[in-house]
């Protein structure tokens, strides 16, 4: 080019003293006379693309579809418009219109339009209308695009030029017929490949045995549907090749270089997904042929502009061209990477007429420096198949630093990602001295983005990174698909996001927490206690006590320490505020975090104690059910923070944790995760004290070795001589057996309070008597206000442990106070050495606590002695009361007692504890509601639906009753239709499968633990609830009760310590009117100083009062619900026929679950009742009409 053309093309800078605004900015540090360009395209690349070009001081114009309208590549432009009226073109159409684009940068004085890739990039017409109206085609010639985007013209130019090609049709193949042809010369595998576009759309990959017909056919429409042409040509698959490419750059005036390679290996279906270059594993001379060769083919056709040259290598690094690309490749930011050189700054400068040496671009210039690796950030599901995730951004925090460079389209907070383009959300290229730096650096800023609301391929990105195949450089073409581990995923914790969902829930609906009563009555800072030593220095509670009854256990074992405690002087404490006393004063509601603050303490506190119950029974169960914690989190944080005091769980002998029996292999698997994460000492008891259950337990703990503590269940009154069932000759007998089944310690379970002081100092120095190395426990509940002076009696008659709770959560339904039996033994032989300053200090935090939970109390004044008549157990009276309220019998408290004492008597008199208790509490429910009588009960047996639980009892899935069964009522209530068991469940139940749970919950939630599966085997589908609410909601252990409870207020800041060091400052800003549309509200917070919105759907707007007819009682035909409840099931439809007793539905009230039966035979008519309605009781659920 003559210097004059040259001085045409790139004028002087303008007088900078005219500088008012960024366009004059640009005008005075012009060196073209070309003013402004236009991209035909969207998302990332027009934004890179008015990058360079407002460096080259250019204006810049944008195109945009109606859907793309809130895009970034809009804002970014100087000027945008709109391509065509609302709704006249499809999305992607709207893009492809050549006369409309044509029209506007007519219309607007665009002097170049740059078609970016994809859409128009390599169509011919498009450039020939651009300069047919005047304007610049950023690109290579019409001619040229015509002879390379048709893929078989461009393998007949490599051959011409001797350059390899793989075997492949000598040109298009216009029918099956012609593809059955080349296959029968050149065998399987082949690859269809579309001849007018890439990408990796209509390209079929076919193998021996698979059909050819229907990948022709689909090749050909994908490609008629994504380039306007469906035709293709076939080739030879090379199994396990690498992809290298080749970037080119040429003049006007036929100069070619090359800008070396990329390898662009790792692909799925053809499409790349990460890019490296250079190449790490090519060997030298190959490269330099391919290179050659590259600039050969360019040179031969007179190339311009910039285009990339692709080729495949097999594992002989043999090597055979595949296309040219007339067009910036996606990836091309590598190259940039590692030579220095802006390629689309290069494009723009050839299309305005510069040459190669003027830009300083000559082959001798160009080097390479280190490596650099692309990776494509889209929002696809890598789990789901890459599946496209569409929705709103909710929450965009990028990458950046050092040798990190971005190149994004609409990857911002707030941007709605549609399923109408491409999915790609940003390219992340990482530029590094060495390839194992420019790795390091690409999992480093893949580590750092933080992309909610959408799901992304990070997570596999990630996975592919650091693989070994991909550390070393060795990738191949169909690595992704030959590596199914690559989609073992790191799961995106997204805590923060999940965290603030529910935050936004209670702020819009309000706490969901059953049991729940208002809000909390203090909801202030609770104020830690201090602990002083004997010479008044204070205690430093920074690490946990080291001194304690649980390093005897660990030195001597079970046996050495039952020893140990049955040869120590003074009566020791198990304290149960952890377990128990919460249990039956605040319905187990207690979070794990609120005793990990007090836990280390306690290990000074409470040093002496003979333990601490903290796990099993109904926590369990309810860590997961109400407070959406993992019970075995608790158990290894408290552990961890208490190492010296022996730790105690209650096990429900053959039941475990759960409310019936297991087979006996998920007993002994779930001992033994026990024993391994923290559980000491195990209570053992069976509620019937049915023993063939109780061995059960016992031998899971002896096989797990853990301290057995089995426990003989105290029912009754042995000192009444009208009460002859439950005498001190039964208890023994019961002691006598238990000794022989090799127990360590010996369990009294006073569950309902009801050992009065005397029958404590038969009892116990009765089997002191016949036992005195044998170490006894007593447990009690102080529902009388007697427990004080029964657990003293106890220990005067030699028992060496008893139960107590800090004062604040002792007395009535909890276990006696600990204070008061501390001063109850002072001076004595039986005084438990513990440090009365420290057990007051701690109960003062206990004493605020209870007002934190004070939304839970059951609204209990005092003790109540009538439990010697009713003998309710005092965590179930909790229950109980809570229940009766949540059912509508909160008036009728009084006759529910009365109706628990008939109840009981119905049943035979059993031993009521934890879930006999459950049974009694649901048959005196169930009268009540239905006004039944003990004698309707009997009259009536064969009639009514009684709850489950009843009929789980008299089949024997509970055990068996001491005295037997109640015949006939047993008979009446089964109707023939359950089994009478005569021995335990268990023992014909088949082992469960391990590994076979294992797989199934490995398939739903990933990674599982052993504790997973004990959960699982308890409790499946409250495990299974718990889980997808984690999913949801994420972990809410860390956050604070007070926002567990209640919503924080407008614009209070606080802060949530999700890990050790990462903390969360929230702040709740607003919460905005109801969207009448949807329902939902926007909910508003600041996190970190960041803003965060959320949509709540708020559930009171959705409420309807829903009138439903009463069934009636003088009407045969009607069937009623028997209680108040939800409907979880129902088993007819209209028209349906039943016989008598056939289940019509099942029903739920809090734990009672029943199911509703048909009263005769006859057809369902007028159902009125579909699954998750709530009934009230007498309410219609359908009418049978008589056959």
């Amino acid at each position: 080019m003559e210097t004059k053309e040259f001085n045409q093309v790139f004028a002087d800078a303008a007088d900078s003293s005219t500088v008012r605004t960024v366009h004059r900015l640009r005008a005075n540090s012009t060196i073209m006379q070309v003013n402004k360009v236009l991209v035909a395209n969207r998302g990332e690349i027009p934004i890179r693309i008015f990058r360079t070009a407002h460096e080259l001081s250019l204006q810049t114009v944008a195109i945009y579809s109606h859907e793309d309208r809130l895009s970034m590549h809009r804002q970014k432009a100087d000027e945008a418009y709109e391509i065509g009226a609302r709704g006249e073109f499809t999305p992607v159409q709207a893009y492809l219109q050549i006369d409309e684009i044509v029209k506007i940068a007519l219309t607007h004085g665009v002097d170049m339009i740059h078609p970016g890739y994809g859409f128009l990039s390599e169509n011919a017409e498009f450039a020939r209308k651009i300069e047919k109206a005047g304007m610049i085609f950023v690109g290579p010639t019409p001619e040229v695009i015509d002879g390379l985007g048709d893929k078989v013209s461009a393998r007949k130019l490599a051959q011409g030029c001797n350059v390899p090609v793989v075997p492949g049709t000598p040109g298009p193949v216009e029918d099956l017929a012609a593809a059955e042809a080349f296959v029968e010369e050149y065998g399987y595998p082949v690859i269809i490949k579309a001849a007018f576009g890439g990408g990796g759309r209509g390209m079929r990959v076919v193998r021996e045995g698979e059909n050819l017909q229907d990948a022709f056919t689909r090749a050909t429409s994908e490609a008629k549907a994504s380039f306007g042409n469906g035709t293709v040509f076939i080739e030879r698959f090379l199994d396990r090749p690498k992809h290298i490419e080749v970037q080119l750059l040429g003049d006007k005036f036929g100069n070619v270089v090359h800008l070396y390679e990329r390898d662009c290996s790792v692909q799925r279906r053809h499409q790349k997904v990460v890019e490296i270059a250079p190449a790490k594993d090519l060997p030298p001379e190959v490269r330099v042929a391919i290179l050659e060769d590259a600039v050969r083919l360019a040179k031969s056709v007179n190339y311009r502009n910039a285009g990339t040259a692709e080729f495949l290598v097999d594992q002989q690094n043999r090597y055979y061209f595949i296309e040219i690309n007339p067009r910036i490749q996606v990836e091309h930011t590598i190259t940039e990477e590692i030579t220095g050189i802006d390629i689309v700054a290069a494009q723009i400068q050839i299309a305005a007429g510069a040459s190669l040496e003027q830009l300083g671009l000559t082959q001798d210039r160009i080097s390479t420096r280190g490596f650099a690796i692309q990776c494509r950030v889209t929002t696809e599901d890598p789990s789901q198949g890459f599946r496209p995730d569409t929705g709103k951004i909710e929450v965009y925090r990028s990458a950046g630093g050092n040798g990190v460079r971005l190149d994004g389209g609409n990857g911002f907070a707030g941007a709605i990602i549609t399923p109408h383009y491409d999915s790609m959300l940003v390219k992340c290229t990482c530029h590094g001295s060495t390839y194992e730096i420019a790795r390091r650096k690409m999992l480093r800023a893949l580590v750092e983005f933080r992309i909610r609301g959408v799901k992304t391929n990070i997570p596999f990105l990630a996975s592919l990174l650091t693989h070994d195949t991909f550390i070393g450089g060795f990738c191949w073409t169909t690595f992704i698909d030959d590596t199914p581990e690559l989609f073992s995923l790191m799961k995106s914790q997204n805590r923060a996001q999940k965290m603030l969902a529910y935050l936004a829930d209670l702020a819009v609906n309000g706490s969901s927490i059953k049991g729940q009563i208002g809000v909390p009555k203090f909801t202030g800072d609770i104020v830690l206690p201090k602990l002083y030593d004997g010479n008044g220095k204070l205690i430093d509670v920074t690490y946990p006590c080291q001194v304690g009854w649980r390093n005897i256990l660990e030195k001597e074992g079970p046996e050495g320490f039952a020893k140990a405690i049955r040869k120590n002087k003074g009566t020791l404490f198990m304290d149960t505020t952890w377990r128990d006393a919460h249990q039956s004063l605040l319905a187990t509601r207690v979070r794990t975090c609120d005793l990990v603050n007090i836990a280390k303490h306690t290990s000074y506190a409470y040093s002496n104690a003979y333990s601490l119950e903290c796990w099993g029974g109904a926590t369990f169960d309810v860590a997961m059910r109400f407070l959406y914690e993992d019970p075995w989190d608790r158990l290894r944080k408290l552990r961890k923070l208490v190492p010296n005091i022996p730790f105690q769980m209650l096990l429900r002998g053959a039941n475990g944790v759960a409310y019936s029996s297991l087979p006996d292999n998920a007993i002994d698997h779930f001992v033994k995760q026990a024993k391994v994460n923290g559980v000491d000492i195990f209570r053992v008891f069976d509620a019937l004290n049915d023993l063939d259950q109780l061995e059960v337990g016992i031998k899971a703990v002896l096989k797990a070795g853990g301290v057995c503590e089995a426990t003989v269940c105290y029912s009754g009154d042995m000192l009444n001589p009208n009460k002859k069932k439950y005498t001190l000759e039964y208890y023994l007998e019961i002691v006598d057996k238990i000794v022989a089944m090799g127990t360590h310690v010996l369990g009294i379970k006073d569950m309902a309070g009801v050992l009065k002081p005397r029958a404590a100092t038969l009892l116990i120095g009765s089997i002191r008597k016949k036992y005195p190395d044998l170490p006894i426990h007593v447990h009690t509940h102080d529902s009388a206000g007697t427990g004080v002076a029964s657990m003293a009696a106890c220990a005067m008659a030699g028992a060496d442990a008893v139960d107590t709770a800090t004062d604040s959560l002792s007395g009535m339904t909890s276990q006696p106070s600990v204070g008061a039996l501390l001063a109850s033994l002072e001076g004595t032989d039986q005084d438990p050495k513990l440090n009365a300053e420290h057990i007051r200090a701690i109960d003062g935090y206990w004493g605020q606590l209870r007002l934190l939970y004070s939304c839970f109390e059951a609204g209990l004044t005092g003790p109540d002695p009538e439990v010697y008549l009713h003998e309710i157990p005092g965590g179930q009276l909790t229950n109980l009361i809570f229940q009766a309220s949540q059912m509508g019998l909160g008036t009728q408290w009084a006759e529910t007692k009365k109706s628990y004492t008939l109840a009981n008597q119905l049943l035979g008199d059993i031993v009521k504890v934890t879930p006999t208790s459950k049974v009694v509490g649901d048959l005196a429910q169930f009268m009540v509601s239905n006004k039944l009588s003990y004698d309707d009960v009997i009259e009536k047996a064969e009639s009514l639906d009684f709850p489950a639980s009843i009929l789980d009892f008299f089949e024997g899935l509970m055990g068996q009753p001491y005295g037997g069964f109640p015949e006939p009522l047993r008979t009446k209530v089964l109707r023939g239709q359950r089994q009478k068991l005569t021995e335990r469940p268990g023992k014909s139940m088949p082992p469960v499968d391990l590994a076979k749970i294992r797989a199934e919950l490995e398939s739903k939630y990933g990674v599982v633990s052993e504790c997973d599966i004990a959960s699982y085997n308890m409790y499946p589908k409250v495990f299974s609830d718990y889980k997808d609410f984690c999913t949801k909601y994420g972990d809410l252990s860390v956050l604070p009760t007070k926002y567990f409870l209640v919503s924080p207020k407008l614009g209070e800041e606080f802060h949530v310590e999700i890990e050790k060091g990462k903390t969360l400052i929230l702040k709740l800003l607003a919460v905005g009117h109801i969207s009448e549309k949807t329902g939902q509200r926007e909910v508003f917070f600041e996190m970190n100083g960041e803003g965060r919105t959320l949509l709540i759907e708020d559930k009171h707007a959705a409420v309807e009062n829903v009138s439903r007819p009463k069934a009636d009682p003088k009407d045969p035909g009607h069937v009623g619900a028997p209680m108040a409840g939800v409907v979880v099931e129902v088993r007819v439809k209209e028209n349906t026929e039943v016989k008598k007793g056939d289940p019509i539905a099942i029903m739920s009230a809090m734990k009672m679950e029943m199911s509703v039966t048909a009263p005769h035979s006859g057809v369902v008519v007028g159902l009125e009742v579909k699954e998750g309605d709530s009934v009230d009781g007498s309410d219609l659920i359908c009418k049978i009409q008589k056959a």
